[in-house]
């Protein structure tokens, strides 16, 4: 075995621990009470050293940038908030108007439920620890209770790594496969907007759901589920066990530095609805006004289920690559430990070859 196959050998035994007891007690690296034993030359020891430290310039990198990335995400939470506040108030208040009436619109239409969309947002890219895979797990797990219910179903992925994995899936009927590159945009939500709306709208489907990864702190994302469609005229998003959220409730998270350490803070914020003033008259009848604001609420909270889950994708590589640098260090200092030993060794060594020839000499 090469010096290579060594280290790469022992940084597996440190990520996993069953890794090492695999090994069998001939190879040429083992692990004896925690030492570290090399059979391998002094220069492929050092070339190996020098590798394991660019990997770690490597992995430290790329933890800096998806923090970077963090606070970039953060900044488009904050800038969408304003538009997202006016479109609450004016909902609330249209509400207001015809709390009287009964309504029938598109999105908030109850039918009974034979077929339902499964939207799944996953990361586009990996080294992000579990992240697109306790998603994609939600995922089967949610599609085995479609299938104990009876009811048919197709899936809406959003996202390269959810992308690859349906298409090695073909027996899972899935309606489209997205892609979303970069900071979400409005566009990007309204092309998922749209494909649902016409789902819904068409009753090609009964009810529409969204998987996505909560955001909820640096080390941990909760895989959720949400249910876009049908809406509550009040513009609520509720979840498969019915539980409901205000939408004037909103949470915000801010990536702060605490003790010198990255962490984050969620700030929970009541959005203060002001009632319409009294002299103010509609062209349109409120019904059809609500009508159009509805459409514009759901591709609002798409937008924010992308925000979070790029959110989470970026803070599970965040720790991911954390957790890199620290065994690359680690086994940088253990392959330094080795290499002095050997080389002091081989200089004692010498040593006693010349004093042992002085001798004979003599």
């Amino acid at each position: 075995m090469s010096c290579s196959h060594l280290s790469t050998a022992w940084s597996s035994s440190t990520l996993a621990s069953t890794s090492t007891r695999r090994r069998s007690s001939s190879s040429p690296a083992t692990s004896s009470g925690g030492r570290l034993v090399v059979r391998c030359s002094l220069r492929d020891l050092r070339n190996r050293i020098d590798s394991v430290g660019n990997t770690q310039k490597i992995t430290e990198a790329m933890k800096l940038v998806a923090a970077a990335k963090v606070r970039r995400a953060q900044e488009a939470v904050v800038s969408s908030r304003p538009f997202s506040e006016a479109l609450v108030e004016v909902l609330y208040n249209m509400n207001q108007e015809i709390q009287t009436e009964d309504i029938d619109l598109p999105l908030t239409r109850l039918r009974p439920v034979k077929k339902v969309a499964l939207v799944v947002l996953t990361g586009e890219r990996g080294l992000c620890g579990s992240f697109n895979n306790n998603v994609l797990k939600k995922a089967e797990t949610r599609i085995d209770e479609f299938k104990q219910l009876g009811l048919d179903y197709t899936v809406v992925s959003v996202g390269k790594k959810g992308n690859a994995f349906f298409v090695r899936r073909p027996f899972i009927p899935t309606e489209r496969t997205l892609e979303v590159n970069g900071i979400p945009t409005v566009k990007d939500s309204q092309g998922i907007c749209d494909l649902v709306y016409s789902l819904f709208v068409s009753e090609e489907v009964d009810k529409v759901e969204l998987l996505y990864s909560k955001f909820v702190s640096l080390v941990r994302s909760d895989p959720i589920i949400q249910t876009l469609l049908p809406m509550s005229p009040k513009g609520e998003i509720c979840d498969i066990n019915g539980v409901c959220v205000d939408a004037t409730e909103d949470e915000l998270f801010r990536l702060t530095t605490k003790e010198g350490k990255l962490t984050v803070e969620r700030e929970k914020v009541k959005i203060e609805t002001q009632p319409f003033s009294p002299v103010v008259q509609f062209e349109q009848d409120p019904v059809q006004i609500l009508d159009a604001l509805l459409p514009l609420y759901l591709n609002s909270q798409i937008l924010r289920a992308l925000q979070e889950s790029l959110a989470s994708e970026l803070a599970a590589r965040m720790s991911a690559m954390s957790s890199a640098t620290d065994n690359a260090i680690e086994l940088r200092k253990n392959l330094s430990m080795v290499y002095n030993r050997r080389r002091q060794a081989k200089i004692t060594g010498e040593i006693l070859e010349i004093v042992a020839g002085a001798d004979a000499l003599t």
